[in-house]
Formats: structure tokens, C-alpha cells, sequence
């Protein structure tokens, strides 16, 4: 039950916009790039977590369908911290399920409903963030929960992982690594953030603020609701140029989709498996931390950029940003270099060049959405996306297993092929996303 409304609605977005995107972002990160280096460092095939990996999207496709079961019961504010305890809870389920002999599926299922608690928690937040500011706030903290959300995925992929390769030499008590001692490493692992998000929940049940517009919406469960449940689906799809549109969003990323999901197992493999040989904490500083701090300078500068010439002036040359930087995974399955900081600067310009490319990517999903229903065109819009993630990631493991990883990284590269062919279709007004003067 919520705690009644305190005695002060407003509090300064400093007190809970960091934490409640920190949130956001971290159990976003668990699932879908922890869990991958977590099942390639307890022996599964490449293939099974492609496969199984990639379907932890299907929250985040689906979710514009339960979108409005948030907006008519209950608050966003009870929404998201209720989400906060079932992540803590699940994050703690998935550290027992590690102890088990079948615990590839029993975590699976876990993460699974961590997907989708995650899926409802965004739904929740990221409304609630219009409605517990105002527009000026909203404005000057859009940096704010942005940075937040980077930080998450360092902490994740980064932090998280570089533990979780110190605690595999603990437990296993030597030189190298045991199976039991990897597997206690990342019992631990997961019980740190499932004890994070038991704080989130305490802190944010007490912290944050009651908006007085943070109300269920008021529409019957009847022929108005399915009215306008179904409106802002047939407005989307009758925009001009939608099937365009879709299949831009849809191939945009097909090279990154596959890589996403084969890069740190690449990046673990032994060197007679044609990896590089790297520990998880060597992962966790290569692509989670150097990584990841490229993506997020990638993504400044794609946002100045935008903002003095507009998407229409960069679309090109960020779709080459976020393709052409592929080449240097094809460097690295032939040469495999044994240095690593030259694998280090690899995986640092591959991200920083998607962290560019990203952002015509994010500003075209808004393009799209403008209009009417432009809060429920974009939740469409960020379906499509990850549904271009998913369906790809599924079977990149397989492509792999099947011709090894110096021809899966030259597929991966030409994988751009479909996403030039369908740009040249794309109509977008020149001054959208340029800064007015």
C-alpha cells in the first residue's frame, strides 16, 4: 500500500531524478550484456545465449500493449517503486538459481520476468518524470537522468563485471579459475544489485514526490477504453511513409544488433577458439567502463552535431558511424592482437562510432512520433527498435557457431547493406532537430 501524501509535493528533481534513472538503466543492463558474459563464464554455447539472450527483448517490444494498464490503475509513482521490489526479488532469485544443476533455465525465467518489471518500471518513470516537473525542469534535467542511465550500464557492465573477475580468482582459491569458484563469483555478483534496488525501493517510497497530475487516468474499462486504447496504433500506421519508416528502424542497427551479442563471448573465448583470450575483468573494463564512456561522448557529440546542421545533414554520415567501425572486430578476430590496449582502443572507437550513429537513430524515433499521440507513437517507435535488436540477436549465435568469428564479424560488417537501401527512402524535413537561432 502507497504511503499517504506527505506534506511537501514538491522536492528538488536532485533528490530522485539520479537515483530513479540509475534504476532505470541498471536492471536494463542485467539483462541483456551481464547475463551474457554471466552464461559464457559458466559454459554456455554461444548459440543458446544468442537465442535466449536476444528474447529478453520481448518486454520491451510489447510493452506499448500494457502501457495503458499503467495509466488507468493506479499512480506511476506505485508503479515504478513496486517494480523497484520485484527487480531486488528477482535479482535475488536469479543469485540462488546460479547454485542449481539446471541453472541456465531456472535464471532464464527469472530474467525474463526481470525484463518485463523492468519494461513496466520504464513505462512508469519516464512518465512520471513529466508529470512530477515542470517543463523548464523538465528541460534542465533531461542531461541529468541521461547521465544516470550511462552510469547504470558503467556500474553493470563495467564495475559489476570487473568484481565478478576478482571474486572468480577468490573463490577458486589459485592461479586460475574453477567452475565452482566462477559460479560463487557470480552468486555474489547478482546479490549486490538485488540488495541495491531493496535501498531504491526504501529510499524512493520515502523520497519521492507525490504530483498532484500523478493520477490514474480516467477512462472506463469499457468501449472508451478500447477506443482509445487501439486510436493511437491506427494513427501510427496510417502516417505517410510508415512502412519506410519501420524498416529504417528495423535495420538500422542489424550489424550492432548481432555484434551486441557476441562481442564480450568473443572477447572471453580462447585465442585457439578464435577469441582474444581476455578475464572478466579485462571485459569489464574493456567494454564496460572505456566502452561505455565512448558511447556516451559519441553521444554528446551526435546531439551538438544534430543541433547545428540538423538529422537530415548527418543521417549519412551517422549511419556510416555506426556500420564502418565494425571493421575493426573483423581487424581483431584476424589479426588477434595480444595487446590490450589495442584491443582496448578497438572496442573504445567501435562504441564511440555507435554512440554517434545512435543518436540520428533516437532523434529519427522522435521524428516519427510527432503528432497527436506522439507519447504512444514513440512508445510504438522504441518497440519496432527492439524488435530490430531481437530478431537478428537470435540467430547470431548460430551464425558464429557456423563459420567461426572472422567471417561472422565480415557478415556483421556487410550487414549495412539493407539499412543504406532503405535510407535512401527516408523524407525528413532539414530543419527538424536543428537548434533555432
Amino acid at each position: 500500500m502507497e504511503i499517504k501524501e506527505g506534506v511537501s509535493k514538491q522536492k528538488s528533481g536532485w533528490t530522485w531524478i539520479p537515483s530513479l534513472y540509475f534504476a532505470e538503466g541498471l536492471p536494463y543492463v542485467m539483462v541483456m550484456t551481464v547475463s551474457v558474459i554471466m552464461y559464457k563464464k559458466m559454459g554456455i554455447s554461444n548459440t543458446d545465449i544468442s537465442l535466449f539472450t536476444s528474447l529478453l527483448y520481448l518486454p520491451w517490444v510489447i510493452k506499448p500493449l500494457w502501457s495503458p494498464v499503467v495509466d488507468i490503475f493506479r499512480t506511476k509513482r506505485f508503479w515504478f517503486i513496486t517494480m523497484q521490489f520485484f527487480i531486488s526479488i528477482a535479482l535475488f532469485g536469479v543469485a540462488l538459481t546460479l547454485s542449481l544443476s539446471n541453472f541456465f533455465i531456472a535464471s532464464f525465467i527469472l530474467f525474463s520476468v526481470m525484463a518485463f518489471f523492468s519494461a513496466t518500471h520504464d513505462i512508469a518513470a519516464d512518465g512520471f518524470y513529466m508529470l512530477g516537473l515542470k517543463e523548464h525542469e523538465q528541460s534542465y534535467f533531461v542531461g541529468v537522468r541521461t547521465l544516470f542511465y550511462r552510469i547504470a550500464m558503467i556500474f553493470g557492465q563495467g564495475i559489476l563485471v570487473i568484481i565478478a573477475g576478482a571474486l572468480e580468482y577468490f573463490f577458486s582459491k589459485g592461479s586460475a579459475t574453477t567452475p565452482a569458484g566462477i559460479r560463487m563469483a557470480w552468486i555474489t555478483v547478482f546479490i549486490i544489485p538485488a540488495v541495491l534496488f531493496l535501498l531504491f525501493f526504501l529510499y524512493h517510497r520515502f523520497v519521492i514526490p507525490y504530483p498532484e497530475a500523478d493520477k490514474p487516468a480516467s477512462v472506463s474499462l469499457s468501449h472508451n477504453f478500447t477506443a482509445g486504447f487501439f486510436t493511437p496504433f491506427k494513427e501510427f500506421f496510417k502516417k505517410k511513409g510508415i512502412l519506410t519508416a519501420i524498416g529504417f528502424l528495423l535495420f538500422y542497427r542489424l550489424g550492432e544488433s548481432q555484434l551486441l551479442k557476441l562481442a564480450s563471448p568473443f572477447l572471453i573465448d580462447a585465442r585457439d577458439k578464435g577469441g582474444l583470450g581476455l578475464t572478466t575483468g579485462d571485459v569489464g573494463f574493456a567494454y564496460g567502463t572505456v566502452g561505455v564512456a565512448a558511447l556516451v561522448a559519441g553521444g554528446l557529440l551526435g546531439g551538438y552535431a544534430i543541433s547545428k546542421k540538423g538529422l537530415k545533414y548527418w543521417l549519412w554520415w551517422m549511419l556510416g558511424a555506426i556500420n564502418i567501425p565494425h571493421l575493426l572486430y573483423v581487424f581483431l578476430s584476424f589479426v588477434q592482437p595480444s595487446s590490450f590496449a589495442v584491443v582496448t582502443a578497438c572496442v573504445g572507437l567501435e562504441q564511440f562510432g555507435y554512440g554517434f550513429g545512435f543518436t540520428a537513430y533516437a532523434m529519427y524515433m522522435i521524428y516519427i512520433s510527432e503528432g497527436e499521440y506522439k507519447t504512444s507513437h514513440y512508445a510504438i517507435a522504441t518497440g519496432f527498435m527492439a524488435l530490430g535488436m531481437m530478431l537478428p540477436g537470435m540467430v547470431s549465435g548460430l551464425i558464429q557457431q557456423a563459420v567461426g568469428y572472422q567471417l561472422f564479424f565480415v557478415w556483421v560488417f556487410v550487414s549495412f547493406i539493407p539499412s543504406f537501401i532503405i535510407a535512401k527512402y527516408v523524407k525528413i524535413n532539414p530543419e527538424f532537430g536543428r537548434k533555432s537561432k
